[in-house]
């Protein structure tokens, strides 16, 4: 609004020396100037005003929609919640999924009743953070050696990763990482396979790293202006 109201003001000042040569050639009065000086004055207000007013209502309509989005991704993390049993960790700067998704031991196949919350993650990070990175982070329980389990963490994140990459997340938008066997992560420490003994620790985490950006909203056109 400073460079309209500067541009705004040169114009009053470019009448006013119209005026002044006006003056001159047909001897304008002192009322006659008076009055056409006022009205020149009301012009000037009347813009200033109604283009704040516009500026408000644009700006306003935008933080009504900030608003709204963050209101519906709220929603859609409570569902996310309550429907697959999500437990969903809102960081400053990033929202990290406890997902249910687990694997048989000694194996990294994404089993089909996970593929639904998988899903559901996607559309979320696709409708709101559509430029986040997104971390897929494998664990394993303790059996078997720390470096096998390194690499057993990693081919279940992976094969997660392909998963979310199949259902159109974009290659450079998703990594995976593998934290193996390490008991400052795992769910149940002393728990460990073969068969269901450890299940909890077999599992992966999902992290949206938004860079604390905002949800993302439409374009607002505002015209010219282990194991």
């Amino acid at each position: 609004m400073g460079k309209m109201k500067n541009w705004r003001g040169l114009s009053i000042l470019s009448a006013l020396s119209l005026a002044g040569v006006a003056g001159a050639c047909a001897r304008v009065t002192p009322d006659e100037m008076d009055t056409s000086l006022a009205a020149l004055r009301e012009e000037m207000a009347q813009q200033i005003q109604q283009g704040d007013q516009a500026v408000e209502q644009r700006l306003g309509g935008r933080i009504g929609t900030v608003e709204q989005r963050t209101a519906a991704l709220e929603t859609d993390l409570q569902q996310m919640e309550q429907e697959f049993e999500v437990a969903i960790q809102r960081l400053e700067d990033a929202i990290r999924f406890d997902v249910p998704v687990y694997f048989a031991f000694d194996d990294a196949t994404v089993e089909q009743e996970d593929q639904a919350v998988l899903d559901r993650f996607q559309s979320v990070t696709q409708e709101y953070y559509p430029e986040a990175l997104i971390t897929v982070e494998g664990f394993t329980d303790r059996s078997g050696s720390a470096e096998y389990n390194m690499d057993l963490g990693q081919r279940r994140a992976n094969a997660v990763r392909d998963y979310l990459l199949g259902t159109g997340l974009a290659q450079d938008r998703v990594r995976a990482v593998s934290y193996g066997e390490n008991t400052q992560r795992l769910v149940a420490p002393n728990n460990a396979g073969p068969g269901m003994e450890g299940w909890e620790n077999r599992r992966v985490v999902l992290v949206i790293d938004h860079n604390g950006q905002a949800p993302a909203m439409p374009t607002v056109t505002d015209g010219p202006l282990s194991q």
